[in-house]
């Protein structure tokens, strides 16, 4: 199986097929990655590959995120070197933007390896991971698609409120779960058993079919589906 790959969204567009159809895709900048760590069952009780996606500068990264990439020289770090202490591998690379874990294997995988689009050659389906595009507060009819109120004489300016929300007799209050207004997005998403329509190994690009979570620009984990 792929590891999996942190990439952006640049946007969407169409591209023909060989029968000359019009299939909607999204173009997402997928890797290079660098692997920044692994975990192992007998260290943290799991097996998971530590990624990073996109160059931060040093100027902007804190000690704390310089350290996990490269080895840096302190008084904790010569105190453990002379306990005997084995470090921890670094990648020895910049400081990354966008960190994340993928549940996979760590056997074959080593740290400081890159990365890039030429795994899924012979992927045909992802799942990719993202955090859709925050409306902030909302009504019911963006939040929940209600349709409204009648449009008609007599409706008096609650055409687009949420109408009845409860009963006044019995149980005499709001039940739990209604769908009301409130803030809407920004949360994590993902779309499952997405047609993997081209790789561009010279660009790093991966062509879907269909949407993907997000704004374009917005970050996104891209892995191979288990759903097949």
């Amino acid at each position: 199986m792929a590891i999996g790959l942190l990439g952006r969204k640049v946007g969407m567009t169409q591209i023909f097929d060989e029968a000359g159809n019009v299939v909607p895709v999204t173009v997402i900048q997928a890797g290079p990655c660098h692997v920044l760590q692994l975990r192992t069952k007998e260290r943290d009780g799991y097996e998971a590959v530590q990624i990073g996606y996109q160059d931060l500068p040093r100027r902007l990264a804190s000690r704390s995120t310089r350290g996990h990439v490269a080895k840096l020289d302190s008084k904790r770090a010569r105190a453990r070197a002379k306990a005997g202490v084995e470090p921890v591998p670094k990648p020895d690379c910049e400081p990354q933007r966008f960190v994340r874990e993928m549940r996979v294997p760590v056997e074959g995988v080593e740290v400081g390896q890159q990365l890039d689009v030429s795994q899924f050659a012979e992927v045909k389906r992802v799942d990719v991971v993202g955090t859709t595009k925050g409306r902030g507060t909302a009504g019911v009819m963006v939040r929940h698609n209600y349709s409204g109120q009648r449009a008609s004489h007599g409706v008096k300016k609650v055409h687009r409120h949420p109408g009845s929300i409860g009963q006044s007799a019995f149980p005499s209050r709001v039940q739990k779960g209604r769908r009301m207004a409130g803030r809407y997005g920004a949360e994590r998403s993902t779309m499952r058993n997405l047609v993997l329509v081209s790789v561009d190994t010279e660009n790093n690009l991966l062509l879907v079919r269909g949407a993907v979570p997000g704004p374009n620009g917005g970050y996104l984990m891209i892995k191979e589906t288990n759903k097949l």
